[in-house]
């Protein structure tokens, strides 16, 4: 039996921690580019670095309030594709995962 009010509570403070990601990635592209042409080249490729892992976490944060959703719709640890339970080990692993192993493979 999953224990939803665990899970709300880890990805509540999984969202937390991908806001605060996000909020300095933003942060750093923010910084001035330097005048030196050489550490503006590295700092460009800092940049693209920077936004991709802003990217990921944009991705990780719309998979956490899915899984936020459907706790609230009495849809989580139901997997979206078969229908039946996710186990209880992956929704550890992976506790915004919409659907089973057998599926997600």
């Amino acid at each position: 039996m999953t224990d939803f009010v665990a899970r709300k509570a880890k990805l509540l403070q999984k969202l937390n921690e991908m806001n605060a990601r996000l909020a300095q990635v933003e942060d750093a592209l923010d910084d001035p580019m330097p005048k030196d042409s050489e550490d503006a080249a590295l700092a460009r490729e800092d940049d693209e670095v920077l936004e991709e892992i802003g990217h990921a976490a944009l991705r990780e944060k719309a998979m956490i309030v899915a899984a936020l959703e459907r706790i609230v719709s009495g849809e989580y640890g139901v997997c979206a594709q078969c229908g039946e339970d996710i186990s209880e080990a992956r929704l550890d692993v992976l506790p915004y995962t919409p659907v089973c192993a057998k599926c997600a493979t």
